[in-house]
Order: C-alpha cells, then structure tokens, then sequence
C-alpha cells in the first residue's frame, strides 16, 4: 500500500492536466478528492488482507497441515 501511495500521488498531480477537462466541480488537484480517494483505496486493501487473514485464524494450524 505505501509504495502505491508513494508512486500514486506524483503520478496523479502529473495527470491532473489531461483530467481537468473530464472534472465538473472540482479542481484537478484538489486535495481533499485525493485524500479521499486515497483513503478509499487503504480501506479496501486493508479489507482484501483482513477478511482471509482472519478466515486463516479461524483454522486449526495441524487440521489444516493434515488437509495439504
């Protein structure tokens, strides 16, 4: 997540020119739309890493040894 954070906000105000005319409202760089877009995607990553995490939890480590 970090490193697309880190590649991702660069690359998003050096795309902002070809987007500003497709934006009605809201500025190309406007830094509140970032911020929430990039809360958006931590959410949904941190989310796609929890749900089978705490799946696995569940599990008994030698059932599941036994299974594999």
């Amino acid at each position: 997540m970090a490193a697309g954070i880190v590649i991702g906000i660069p690359a998003t105000l050096a795309v902002t020119r070809l987007a500003a005319a497709l934006l009605f409202g809201v500025g190309a760089s406007d830094p509140l739309t970032i911020a929430a877009a990039m809360l958006l995607m931590v959410t949904v990553a941190a989310l796609a890493g929890f749900v089978p995490a705490r799946r696995a939890a569940r599990l008994d480590p030698m059932a599941a040894l036994r299974h594999e």
